[in-house]
């Protein structure tokens, strides 16, 4: 969606700077008008807003990825010219165009201070966000623990006077990470989400200080490019000069290697790096000492490659000081992370659940769907799956016609496609991309809170493998979130046998785990919503059950590891008795096998509307509920028995179809 709206810059950006701003293809243009944000010295007043739209809730999002790493250098150039003016916000015209009571976020550069960091994440930010960024021009003095804080301080209590109710995003890389947990700090009774970029509350112990004394020594008639002090912050030059001092080679010959190349234009005097790299002592020295007294809710972003901070290290030393701290580590990524093509910084956002709109994170409301790029990078790493198996996608039609493919469940919701769960959840894969490709629906599937959260430290896989999942719809279990999904019509996934049914034991496929309550019946009915039973085989087909948790449990140590895994997620169903009760953790032992075939029947939907009165009493509701399961073991006896008819069930007959028919065409099945 290509922005269109007016940016926002200070009253005091001077005429002849507003000149040199020229970008175009809908970005900021010398003859466009600019709504004031105000300069260091002025109070923060209401600022007009750019347009907001509608979001259509369960629809991929586009992607407009058009600016890139040579818009921002360009871009680079012409805010680096001094103009004398404090620090101040603008607004990118890129983010002109974003949901209804989107929050706002706050960009904190890091030590270039230009403020374009995120210029890769604008479109997309833009979408969700109010996105304000901070300008720090480059000859600038303002210092640290004064007015820069306070700067920072005085928008953050201005807009949360304005939306008390909304939180107030953070975002900051490097300098930027220190300037806003100093702000955090001094804010505890704002709410506010902190994502952090390789803070520099590391700089004590990384190379940074080393550039202070060769800074020092350069020579007056040197000067230090923009583009070359971002090139610093990847590690490659600086790497070359610790190579150079370990070789015993002189300090002055190293300098003199550094500036080799360099075109002396856009020069930054030795003084004000000098400058920049005492307010990032002053930043790291003044945010350490607060850490205490921070309590937002932090994300932590850590680079594995950055040679300029060890910030991988940190991240880890944040996430065990700081209350509410979760990380993401990005293996392949330098310091300046958020230049990084590969890493997506909305996405990020969405994976961790970290974006909401209110005090807590609404499942419902708060949901963005996935861009194409995202439904991409959830579904190429595992379409092995769906060319392994070949799966039969089979539905009902109100007139009890079973066809192909997904035309016999409403397109219109609420929805609850309530069915069988595989072991391991193998079935995930193809049922999920089947409802994205066939009927533009992102189901939303109702989750273990594992997915969402630890209860300690231990063996599980951290929270951050399940990101994806998050993504692409993943709700933890609950009967709030639940209503919350009836409430905005959405389909819902619902597998009443959890992880005892995922997680079965050997003889036990295809065997239902369901609980005696009718969990979900009476709250469908409230809403009018269709139920939609499905069966689903094929496990059996690809691998056989070696080791289960019958097996793990006679052996001591497994036994205890088993329990271990257990304590350390949120325990489900404690109050029932039952088999389903049973909700250990573990992973059992498999041997693959030449793979067969996935086969999934939906049957036909169950109205509900028009029987809420009646629904209500425990006994129908009850009759209802036990009406659904048994449909749900007739799709699968029916698939179990249709399958043994199909020519093509066996991979090797798959192999031939396609080597005569190619391999873009769809396998046939049995009759219908």
């Amino acid at each position: 969606m290509a922005a269109i709206g007016a940016g926002h810059l200070t009253a005091g950006l001077s005429s002849a700077l507003r000149q040199e701003l020229a970008w175009t293809s809908g970005r900021l243009s010398p003859n466009r008008s600019f709504t004031p944000l105000p300069a260091l010295s002025t109070e923060q007043p209401h600022v007009s807003r750019s347009h907001t739209v509608k979001a259509e809730p369960e629809k991929p999002f586009e992607d407009n990825d058009d600016l890139s790493l040579k818009d921002y250098f360009e871009q680079s150039k012409n805010l680096i010219i001094s103009d004398g003016g404090p620090p101040r916000w603008f607004s990118p015209l890129e983010c002109a165009f974003r949901m209804e009571n989107s929050p706002l976020l706050l960009f904190l550069p890091g030590i270039d201070g230009v403020g374009l960091g995120l210029i890769l994440h604008y479109q997309k930010l833009g979408k969700i966000f109010d996105v304000w960024c901070l300008h720090i021009p480059v000859m600038d003095r303002t210092p640290f623990t004064g007015k820069l804080v306070l700067l920072v301080e005085r928008t953050i209590k201005s807009e949360n006077s304005r939306m008390p109710n909304r939180p107030i995003y953070v975002v900051g890389e490097c300098f930027g990470g220190c300037l806003a947990l100093a702000v955090a700090a001094r804010n505890q009774d704002v709410d506010l989400v902190l994502i952090l970029a390789n803070p520099a509350t590391s700089f004590r112990r990384s190379q940074l200080q080393l550039l202070t004394p060769l800074v020092e020594i350069m020579p007056d008639q040197l000067g230090l490019r923009l583009p070359f002090i971002l090139s610093l912050m990847t590690g490659g030059p600086l790497k070359k000069a610790m190579t150079s001092l370990e070789k015993g080679l002189p300090l002055q010959q190293t300098v003199e290697e550094l500036m080799q190349g360099l075109v002396m234009d856009d020069i930054l005097p030795r003084e004000t790096l000098l400058w920049k790299l005492e307010l990032l002592k002053t930043a790291s020295s003044y945010a350490n000492s607060r850490l205490h007294a921070v309590k937002a809710q932090t994300l932590i972003l850590s680079s594995a490659s950055d040679q300029l901070l060890p910030s991988e290290d940190e991240g880890e030393r944040l996430r065990r000081t700081l209350p509410k701290c979760e990380i993401r580590r990005f293996n392949d990524s330098g310091h300046f992370l958020f230049l990084d093509d590969a890493v997506d910084l909305v996405t990020t956002i969405k994976g961790a659940s970290f974006y909401r709109r209110g005090k807590s994170v609404d499942y419902a409301l708060d949901y963005i769907p996935p861009t194409p790029d995202e439904l991409k990078r959830a579904f190429e790493p595992h379409r092995w799956i769906d060319v392994a198996t070949a799966p039969v996608i089979l539905s009902t039609m109100e007139d009890g016609k079973i066809v192909k493919g997904l035309s016999g469940v409403p397109s219109e919701g609420p929805v609850i496609l309530v069915g069988y769960h595989m072991l391991l959840g193998v079935e995930l894969i193809p049922l999920s991309s089947s409802f994205v490709f066939e009927k533009n629906i992102i189901l939303r599937g109702m989750a273990h809170p594992m997915l969402f959260e630890k209860l300690r430290e231990g063996k599980m896989p951290d929270v951050s493998a399940f990101d994806t999942m998050r993504v692409m719809g993943a709700v933890p279990v609950s009967a709030t979130n639940f209503y919350r999904l009836l409430l905005s019509k959405s389909h819902i996934l619902l597998y009443p046998g959890g992880v005892r049914e995922a997680l079965h034991r050997k003889g036990e496929e295809y065997k239902l785990f369901w609980p005696e309550q009718s969990e979900f019946v009476r709250m469908a009915a409230r809403f009018g919503a269709k139920i939609v039973p499905f069966g689903v085989v094929g496990e059996d087909d690809i691998f056989e059950l070696l080791l289960d948790y019958d097996d793990f449990v006679k052996i001591p140590y497994l036994k205890a590891q088993i329990e271990e895994l257990t304590n350390e997620v949120v325990q489900l169903r404690a109050d029932i008795g039952g088999e389903v009760a049973n909700q250990a953790v573990y992973f059992p032992g498999v041997l693959p096998k030449l793979p067969g075939r996935f086969y999934f029947l939906f049957g036909k939907p169950i109205e509900t509307e028009g029987n809420e009165l009646e629904l209500r009493d425990r006994e129908k509701a009850r009759e209802l509920y036990y009406h659904v399961k048994s449909e749900v073991e007739n799709c699968i006896s029916y698939l179990k028995e249709k399958r043994q008819s199909d020519p093509y069930r066996n991979l090797l007959q798959r192999l031939i179809y396609h080597a005569q028919q190619g391999f873009t065409s769809e396998v046939p099945t049995f009759e219908l």
